[in-house]
């Protein structure tokens, strides 16, 4: 009898790394952060973003993309993250500025403030992303970041926990369009609750002109 052998294709997990961060300080630059974002697509609710700088080699085991993790995950890894940051800083930009300057523009501003809001001035800073935000200090951008720096990894989780608390927050406030089940999110039952209530406070007017203004 013929051996038969079934081949399995080998999957490589991307890790976070601090080579990013060692790059830059190879450069001359001390003081390292990651920037990133969480709640571009979602209908309702602020963008938020967020600014870490961590201990170089600091391992925080299981630390990756905030979109690979399960919420417990993300909720254990945010309350590590603070307590060993060397500092970080949580904003964010509303709804409003969202539809006054557009969701880029937002996300940029959001960035910005984190930034502004660190506790030690950083001068240099990875973002997630394939743009740069503007900020006062050297950027570089790092597509698909939160998936190769520590940094850009540890900004994800804070950014996604803060924002996902946020509207579990705005959930008790306007119960009738469970946020809690989809964050804001475009969701079939997002759009259903859209379509029997009408448009909240604090729903993105400009990401809702279809609904809004019918043609």
């Amino acid at each position: 009898m013929s051996e038969i052998k079934s081949k399995k294709k080998t999957v490589l997990k991307t890790v976070p790394t601090y080579e990013y961060e060692k790059a830059a300080m190879d450069k001359g630059f001390s003081v390292v952060c990651g920037i990133d974002e969480a709640g571009r697509g979602p209908l309702a609710g602020p963008v938020f973003a967020a600014a870490v700088i961590l201990p170089i080699d600091l391992e925080i085991p299981g630390l990756n993309d905030s979109k690979k993790l399960s919420e417990k995950k993300r909720e254990a890894l945010f309350d590590e993250i603070i307590e060993k940051a060397v500092a970080y800083s949580v904003a964010s930009a509303s709804e409003k500025e969202i539809d006054e300057i557009n969701i880029l523009q937002a996300t940029f501003l959001a960035m910005r403030r984190a930034v502004d809001g660190l506790g030690i001035s950083p001068d240099y800073a990875l973002i997630d992303g394939n743009k740069k935000p503007g900020l006062s200090i050297e950027e570089e951008f790092v597509i698909k970041g939160d998936a190769k720096s520590m940094s850009i990894a540890a900004a994800s989780i804070l950014a996604k926990v803060s924002r996902d608390r946020y509207m579990l927050e705005m959930a008790k406030y306007f119960p009738e369009y469970q946020f809690e089940k989809h964050k804001g999110y475009g969701t079939a039952l997002h759009y259903e609750m859209i379509s029997e209530y009408g448009v909240s406070e604090i729903h993105r007017k400009s990401f809702l002109k279809k609904i809004l203004n019918p043609e």
